[in-house]
């Protein structure tokens, strides 16, 4: 086993959806490491979570949108490049779904961070490649646009 500063390695477990909604990608532009990027509606896994479940709530709490996920895109694996202080990057586990959106509810107060959501065309994401928040924001949209589907059975929280 892999161990890190004196603890066994743990990656930040994540989750990501791709809302398609008429052509168009649910996107947030958020402020992160000193810059406005773009992201899909994504964030960490709480304790006692399922992957399914945290899917749903970060779509909600950082777009307005109440969403119904539709199916599993895949699992992704992550490292951020090295900081300007040398520490090494951290260590990303991406679980990416695809989901229709049901709902908006425009008063609701979006998550510390989030300067707005917004629908892009996926070229307008494409061609933007330079503020995604990482490599895996548009890899996750280019394989659900590519038709990859698995069904959401397909992941277990086992009690």
């Amino acid at each position: 086993m892999s161990v890190r500063e004196g603890r066994f390695w743990q990656p930040d477990v994540t989750v990501a959806t791709v809302v398609i909604d008429e052509g168009r990608v649910l996107c947030v532009e958020e402020h992160a490491e000193g810059r406005l990027v773009l992201n899909q509606p994504a964030g960490h896994l709480e304790p006692d979570e399922s992957l399914v479940a945290a899917a749903v709530r970060e779509t909600l709490e950082e777009t307005g949108w109440t969403v119904e996920l539709t199916g599993f895109v895949g699992a992704y694996q992550w490292t951020a490049p090295t900081r300007p202080d040398g520490q090494a990057g951290r260590q990303f586990l991406r679980f990416a779904f695809v989901a229709r959106p049901v709902a908006h509810d425009p008063s609701r107060v979006l998550d510390d961070g989030i300067e707005r959501a917004m629908w892009l065309t996926p070229a307008e994401l494409r061609d933007a490649s330079e503020r995604h928040r990482s490599p895996l924001v548009w890899t996750a949209v280019a394989d659900c646009l590519a038709g990859q589907r698995f069904p959401l059975s397909l992941l277990q929280q086992v009690a």
